[in-house]
């Protein structure tokens, strides 16, 4: 057996943050002082652990001298603490307003998860895989988040299956929010996947059919809606990249939500965005 020593390149300040969650949650459940197996710093380094490295619940386990079900248990407590400081999306937009945001992006993503045996039906009337995702080609869940023009991301909304469209996702948690600040003067950049999405949601125009050119009026529009749109599109990568457990979810797919939520709280706090 050879030992050696990691590092994990996270703040220490990160760490007591999480720390100081759980202290509060067990504190608010009453638990009893030295009845847990781990404190709750060395209980939040294990689940920075998973969410940075992906490490598994059972590598973990081992490393620290406890069993698995209860480093699963563990993992989903601090994930719980951190989705209890998730922006919601009332206050995302007004915040936004607050900082006179020029606009804001919508873009949607397929968190790629196991295979899930769920059935549903499709719009043709055909049995089809309820988590299987046509557009990503994958397993997985379907989240939408808002961005600001930066790329920052400002809010992450409950997951849906992979079979569901972005367009439909959208309707579902934010366009209804979005149509209200539009007309306060808050317009949202999207691809084409959101065409037809409704009031202050700008999309670029889509090509013309074969042998007809585009109107100019549309090329410069178009080119200008993806200049400010790509920018803001790097939200997800941010979250992704940061934290590896947002990159694929062995747990049940409906948790992806909780997971992404929670890697928005780590990043926000990251970046100062906590207040």
């Amino acid at each position: 057996m050879v030992t050696y020593t990691a590092t994990l390149d996270v703040p220490r300040e990160v760490v007591y943050f999480l720390s100081q969650l759980l202290a509060t949650e067990r504190k608010l459940r009453g638990t009893r002082k030295k009845t847990r197996a781990l404190t709750c710093f060395k209980q939040a380094l294990m689940a920075l652990r998973h969410f940075r490295d992906g490490t598994d619940p059972q590598s973990l386990a081992r490393d620290h001298g406890i069993g698995r079900s209860t480093a699963y248990r563990y993992i989903d407590a601090a994930i719980d603490v951190l989705v209890l400081w998730a922006p919601d999306l009332q206050h995302t937009l007004a915040d936004a307003r607050e900082h006179s945001l020029p606009h804001l992006v919508l873009d949607g993503i397929v968190i790629n998860t196991d295979r899930c045996s769920e059935k549903t039906t499709s719009a043709q009337g055909e049995s089809i895989d309820l988590w299987y995702s046509g557009k990503a080609h994958q397993d997985g869940g379907n989240l939408q988040a808002l961005m600001d023009p930066t790329g920052f991301p400002l809010f992450v909304s409950e997951v849906e299956p992979g079979s569901v469209h972005d367009l439909t996702a959208a309707r579902t948690h934010v366009l209804g929010a979005l149509y209200a600040v539009a007309s306060l003067g808050l317009p949202t950049l999207a691809d084409l996947g959101y065409q037809g999405a409704g009031i202050g949601v700008v999309t670029p125009f889509k090509r013309p059919e074969a042998g007809f050119c585009p109107a100019p009026d549309n090329r410069v529009f178009n080119r200008a809606q993806r200049a400010l749109r790509c920018l803001g599109e790097r939200g997800f990568a941010l979250l992704t990249r940061r934290w590896r457990l947002p990159q694929h979810v062995t747990a049940g797919p409906s948790k992806i939500g909780d997971i992404a939520k929670a890697a928005l709280v780590l990043t926000h706090f990251e970046h100062g965005h906590l207040k």
